[in-house]
């Protein structure tokens, strides 16, 4: 198998084994993603989205290039306590994983966020053990992001960076220090809610991605529209749930209109997208509440 050729000789074939398991579930949580169709704005199996730059292939074949980081990632958790050196190790990591989703890519950014979010998760997981429920796994990320890489300043070049300062927002690391709070406050427990009330998996996935669009303070969004970009998807976004989700005649109506207005904005959600993979992982790899909890 692909995975058995990327794990670290000298670790124990125990930790071996869960590392490349988790690693694989954050690769399939990207290609879940990218695969979701329709998608307001972004790259699914319908086209390219707002990104000239990105098609499915790319952004497939950029979530296989990361499995080999993210077991470094799971590996590097393991029995680790969050603090500056798990931070500095991810980070260092997470350089490596860019450089290869570079060349997967030829050279067009499709997951820098999501490596970000989900060598955190990675860690965070790893670092917690099977038995850590999703909020646990976020808290532990936000205690490893709260910590700077020693190890390289911050870009103050990066789109995000710049949509910041711009518009006073917090980012992928303010996401991150504050526990991904849109992932667990709002992705994941649709995700699972939908799933639980027996909706087709596409549907609960897009739900997800729309919960999250409806709050998250989306980086990429501001980047290519500004203000209004945000705020039409946001609208857009609660517009399609309200009338019932992408499940419903109403709802996928909506969501299809909302995709040609950020289509004509030239506008993507992609700091959603990123998170929604994260969902997908912490949705894998942490115990489901009792449905019942979510009604």
């Amino acid at each position: 198998m692909q995975a058995a050729r990327c794990f670290d000789v000298d670790a124990h074939p125990s930790a071996r084994s869960q590392a490349c398991w988790l690693a694989d579930r954050a690769v399939q949580a990207l290609r879940d993603e990218a695969l979701l169709s329709p998608k307001p704005a972004l790259v699914d199996a319908r086209g390219s989205g707002a990104h000239a730059d990105l098609d499915l292939p790319r952004m497939l074949r950029s979530a296989g290039s990361l499995r080999r980081p993210f077991v470094d990632m799971a590996l590097a958790g393991l029995g680790a306590s969050p603090d500056g050196a798990l931070r500095t190790r991810l980070a260092a990591i997470g350089r490596v994983a860019e450089q290869r989703m570079l060349l997967a890519t030829q050279g067009s950014n499709a997951h820098r966020g999501a490596i970000w979010a989900l060598g955190l998760l990675l860690g965070a997981r790893a670092s917690r053990g099977a038995e850590a429920d999703a909020q646990e796994v976020c808290e532990t990320a936000a205690r490893i992001a709260a910590h700077d890489d020693a190890a390289q300043a911050p870009s103050p070049s990066s789109h995000g960076a710049r949509a910041m300062r711009r518009f006073g927002v917090g980012g992928a690391r303010g996401q991150a220090c504050a526990g991904f709070p849109q992932v667990l406050g709002a992705g994941l427990p649709t995700l699972r809610r939908r799933l639980a009330a027996g909706a087709r998996v596409e549907h609960a996935r897009l739900d997800a991605l729309l919960a999250i669009m409806a709050e998250l303070d989306d980086t990429c969004l501001l980047h290519r529209g500004g203000e209004a970009a945000l705020l039409a998807a946001r609208r857009g976004a609660a517009r399609v749930l309200a009338l019932g989700g992408a499940g419903s005649a109403a709802g996928h109506a909506e969501l299809l209109m909302l995709d040609a207005e950020l289509l004509a904005r030239k506008a993507s959600p992609g700091g959603s997208a990123d998170l929604l993979a994260a969902c997908l992982f912490l949705h894998a790899v942490t115990p489901s509440p009792n449905p019942s909890n979510h009604a």
